[in-house]
């Protein structure tokens, strides 16, 4: 399980689904049923489907990409252990998140009590995408991704989650107090604050006036 997760995430493992697979058969609840039976390639293809944007949740929150990675495979790892604790199948999604949350929070803590502050180095600031913009875009691209991520780590914990939910991921607010298991109001003036502080710390470098 590690090891897949690991070349998964690296994009060592062929993730490509059947195409003569029936959709149903490929469905997420078909999946984790007989991933729960202890089909190991039906957990992989779940891996596939959700480890993109578990990965980039987590590295949204750590601001590192090789200990987004790591995290992401603790993720897994965790979800195939306690599996048979899913209750809903059709909310898989949002249990996942629920791990990872609770993975990425664990980690931040962990460097907080040993008073290590999160790396901004280059590394962290690279983009996702597997897309490749032009010499000067790339520059452009990065500096401003940098500045985001700078402001995005200067907020309190809680609004980053929030913030990282509902903007970069696009859960609902009822997945975000599912996720966070903060109250509805909490979620809505996190997010709130969160947009206001990024818009005042990002404002200056885009040469808007107060």
């Amino acid at each position: 399980m590690e090891r897949l997760a690991i070349e998964a995430v690296r994009g060592g493992v062929d993730g490509r689904p059947d195409v003569h697979a029936k959709p149903a058969m490929n469905s997420v609840e078909h999946l984790i049923v007989r991933a729960r039976e202890g089909d190991e390639e039906a957990f992989r293809l779940i891996f596939e489907r959700y480890s993109r944007p578990i990965i980039s949740f987590i590295y949204d929150m750590v601001n590192d990409r090789a200990h987004a990675e790591e995290l992401t495979q603790e993720t897994f790892v965790r979800a195939h252990r306690h599996l048979a604790a899913l209750r809903e199948e059709a909310k898989f999604a949002t249990w996942l998140f629920s791990i990872a949350k609770n993975v990425a929070r664990e980690s931040l803590r962990t460097a907080h009590s040993r008073s290590q502050k999160v790396s901004l180095d280059d590394e962290a600031v690279q983009e996702l995408s597997d897309e490749r913009p032009s010499p000067a875009g790339a520059l452009l691209d990065k500096e401003l991704n940098e500045v985001v991520r700078r402001a995005l780590a200067g907020l309190e914990e809680d609004k980053r989650l929030v913030f990282t939910l509902k903007v970069f991921q696009q859960r609902s607010y009822e997945e975000i107090v599912e996720i966070t298991g903060f109250s509805l109001p909490k979620v809505k003036t996190d997010l709130h604050r969160a947009r206001t502080e990024l818009r005042r710390r990002i404002r200056p470098y885009l040469g808007v006036q107060e």
